[in-house]
């Protein structure tokens, strides 16, 4: 993208985390943390920094996106209909019977799913095995992957990452979701990884650490991984869980939650207020 329109991005980002409050309300719970955690990175993406085709999700030549924290997917869900590749009415039915937004991603039910995913670990692998098949095929594309920062305890993860840097797979751009909690808590009592950019360094990517609630810092790390050759990125997003959604950012633990239509409103206002005053999702000033 030429001229990026970081405004748009920004005005995206809080429209992602509004129809997620509003998708998982309507559920009566869902994965709201970890959804909103990469609203910033999913508008970015979706916002210009893709090379996509909502009108034709299935674009031989387009960037592909694999969430392999396939439980935020109503976060996903909310960036694709706002960016056109199905009615916004279908948020409505997110994980409810018949839908075909379930809690989990499903590249057979959503159209722009690029892949099913949800058993935490498996999607960069599957990710690697896309960027590696687009490439013997001369498709120049490129493959964003995002994982969490509790998934990558999984040695699946570190398996594939070997494999990407092994065959030299640039074309493979991989987001770590350093939200600093999963399931049961906080990283560092669980599983602590400590240097997740180190680490990623070692087994052979270039790496950067960037606010992952930034838009403008995402897109300048993605430019920048773009122009690297011979290994793959990974640019870890350091933000929290929950941030930009009032009542679970400060909450013990957001990775599920009851969402009512009271917490809904008091969880949209601020994130309008928040947007009015220039500020970041968290309300930090970003002047």
């Amino acid at each position: 993208m030429q001229n990026p329109n970081f405004e748009y991005m920004r005005r995206l980002s809080a429209d992602i985390r509004v129809e997620t409050v509003k998708a998982i309300s309507k559920a009566g719970a869902g994965h709201i943390g970890g959804a909103v955690s990469i609203a910033d990175v999913l508008a970015v993406l979706y916002g210009g920094a893709m090379n996509i085709r909502p009108s034709d999700p299935d674009w031989e030549h387009r960037d592909w996106l694999v969430l392999s924290k396939g439980h935020a997917g109503p976060g996903l869900y909310a960036a694709l209909a706002l960016t056109g590749y199905f009615p916004m009415d279908w948020l409505d039915t997110v994980n409810k019977p018949g839908t075909r937004l379930p809690s989990h991603c499903d590249m057979k039910r959503t159209p722009g799913i690029d892949m099913t995913t949800g058993s935490l670990g498996q999607g960069l692998s599957a990710a690697v095995g896309i960027a590696l098949g687009n490439r013997i095929n001369g498709i120049e594309s490129y493959v964003y992957c995002i994982v969490g920062d509790g998934e990558i305890n999984e040695g699946q993860i570190w398996e594939a990452a070997q494999t990407a840097s092994h065959n030299k797979i640039d074309n493979l751009i991989l987001f770590v979701d350093w939200n600093k909690k999963q399931l049961d808590g906080k990283l560092e009592d669980v599983n602590d990884p400590i240097d997740i950019a180190g680490k990623f360094e070692a087994f052979g990517f270039e790496a950067q650490t960037v606010k992952g609630y930034d838009v403008e810092e995402i897109y300048s790390a993605i430019e920048r991984a773009k122009k690297v050759k011979g290994k793959p990125s990974v640019i870890v997003l350091d933000t929290l869980k929950g941030l930009g959604i009032c009542f679970a950012e400060n909450a013990v633990t957001c990775h599920f939650m009851a969402v009512d239509e009271k917490m809904e409103k008091e969880a949209i206002d601020v994130i309008e207020k928040r947007y009015e005053q220039g500020a970041y999702p968290g309300g930090e000033s970003r002047k």
